[in-house]
């Protein structure tokens, strides 16, 4: 019956993740075209470039980072278990966000803008908004968050030596492992998604925050599903 159960949350999870995509994917020409919803609608000249520590530049910039680190542990945990929901999860996770950091960098090389923050500025300081106060849902994912100890750049990102220790679990080990550090990964990806849908400029990265943070709530209901099926719980 649990089982049952969260193979429909899964569903309805997947649901909500294409339906994102959709309108990212529609959000992106919409942006390279630089049609009538971009920053500059109703000047009559083409759209407004961000700046290179704009809110919209910046979050790019991590949220790609953050992106590609789940779809790194999406990929290890594929070869560490044969449970067919852990492995279907990880798969949507890494096809979702490998298509949604593609987005990100896409935008970076249309605004002809770097990939890597200027002037050594620290991961999420654009997060502080122009007010100089930490936007973010959680409370978890302040401006300039994440020491870099051990590889953490940013809050919910996994260690170095979380990952090393993943990539040695099997089995139902590695299923807990990985969900647990999923959740923490979506719970500070959805502090930065909320922040952009906020402090963003283009429309179009708007969207693609607001789809990222309707897509991450229901995979975290869904990962608490699963730990509860485990007998597990997320991290405090």
């Amino acid at each position: 019956m649990e089982r049952r159960k969260t193979r429909r949350v899964r569903r309805a999870a997947g649901a909500a993740v294409a339906l994102a995509l959709v309108f990212a994917g529609a959000a992106t020409v919409a942006s390279a075209r630089g049609d009538e919803d971009g920053p500059a609608a109703g000047s009559g000249g083409p759209a407004a470039v961000p700046g290179a520590s704009s809110a919209d530049a910046g979050f790019a910039r991590d949220m790609a980072v953050h992106h590609q680190q789940a779809v790194e542990m999406s990929f290890v945990v594929r070869d560490r278990t044969d449970d067919e929901d852990v492995r279907r999860l990880a798969y949507d996770i890494a096809n979702t966000q490998a298509n949604q950091r593609g987005m990100l960098l896409g935008w970076l090389d249309l605004w002809e803008l770097p990939k890597v923050a200027p002037g050594g500025e620290r991961p999420m300081a654009w997060m502080a908004g122009e007010d100089g106060h930490e936007h973010g849902g959680h409370g978890s994912a302040g401006a300039g968050a994440g020491s870099g100890a051990d590889g953490v750049l940013m809050p919910g990102m996994a260690s170095r030596s979380e990952l090393a220790r993943l990539g040695r679990l099997d089995g139902e080990e590695a299923e807990v492992f990985f969900l647990q550090l999923m959740t923490d990964h979506h719970k500070g990806g959805v502090d930065m998604a909320e922040a952009c849908a906020s402090l963003c400029a283009v429309p179009a990265e708007q969207r693609l925050a607001r789809g990222m943070v309707e897509g991450q709530q229901s995979e975290l209901g869904l990962m608490r599903d699963m730990l509860a099926e485990r007998k597990a719980a997320p991290r405090s």
